[in-house]
C-alpha cells in the first residue's frame, strides 16, 4: 500500500486517481481501508470519509460501488462493505 501512497499521494491527498486497472485495485484497496465492514453507511458518511482523499469524492464513491467494494441499496439511501470471500484451504 505504501507504493500507492508513494506514487499516488501528496499530504494525504490523491492527487490524480491511476490509469492502469492494477493500481486502480490497489488504490481501492487502500480506500477501502477507511470503512468498517461491519458498518452500513448513508450517502453522506461516505461522501465525508472520501472527501478528506480526494476533491471529487462522487467519482471515488461510484468506482467503489461499479468495482464491487461498497454495495449501495437500491434507493442509494445506504452502502456497505462487500467482504470479499476468504479462499478455503482444504488441505488442513
Amino acid at each position: 500500500m505504501s507504493d500507492i501512497k508513494q506514487r499516488f499521494f501528496k499530504d494525504n491527498q490523491l492527487m490524480k486517481i491511476p490509469k492502469k486497472e492494477k493500481d486502480k485495485r490497489l488504490l481501492f484497496d487502500y480506500l477501502l481501508t477507511c470503512f468498517d465492514e461491519k458498518k452500513l453507511y448513508t450517502e453522506k458518511q461516505v461522501n465525508d470519509i472520501l472527501k478528506k482523499v480526494y476533491l471529487d469524492y462522487a467519482i471515488l464513491r461510484r468506482y467503489l460501488v461499479d468495482y464491487r467494494y461498497l454495495s449501495r441499496a437500491d434507493d442509494g439511501s445506504s452502502y456497505r462493505v462487500i467482504v470479499a470471500e476468504k479462499k478455503v484451504d482444504n488441505d488442513h
